[in-house]
């Protein structure tokens, strides 16, 4: 299975998923409500978490336990994300820009035109 698609298969129940970040399976709903968390749901309205779930809730711990609120660890994973994606835009731009500049490479080798490598003897006029 691909690692991609492993990481975002939610498959804990609340209390292990809990367990696994070391936190109490009221604080995961409390973040929820915070909305700091989005869990998978079974068709039964189970919560069910993924391994990047439990990332997050490691991340969320990190922040609180420097001293940061529940709105400030949001703030803070909001910019995180924006980060995230404009790292990832700017790469495609710099992916882009180098293609431009390769095709502009391959079209001026196209146009040039091969040139006698002798020579043309200068004589003054008489």
């Amino acid at each position: 299975m691909d690692p991609d698609v492993r990481r975002h298969r939610a498959v804990y129940v609340i209390s292990v998923a809990a367990e696994l970040a070391g936190v109490h399976p009221q604080t995961l709903r409390i973040y929820e409500r915070k909305g700091l968390l989005d869990p998978a749901r079974t068709v039964g309205g189970s919560r069910r978490y993924s391994d990047l779930d439990i990332a997050t809730l490691r991340r969320i711990q990190e922040l609180t336990n420097g001293g940061l609120n529940l709105e400030g660890v949001r703030r803070v994973m909001e910019l995180e994300g924006e980060v995230a994606r404009l790292r990832a835009e700017l790469d495609e731009a710099r992916r882009e820009a180098r293609e431009a500049v390769e095709r502009t490479h391959r079209q001026y080798r196209r146009d040039l035109v091969p040139v006698r490598n002798t020579p043309d003897r200068w004589l003054p006029r008489r």
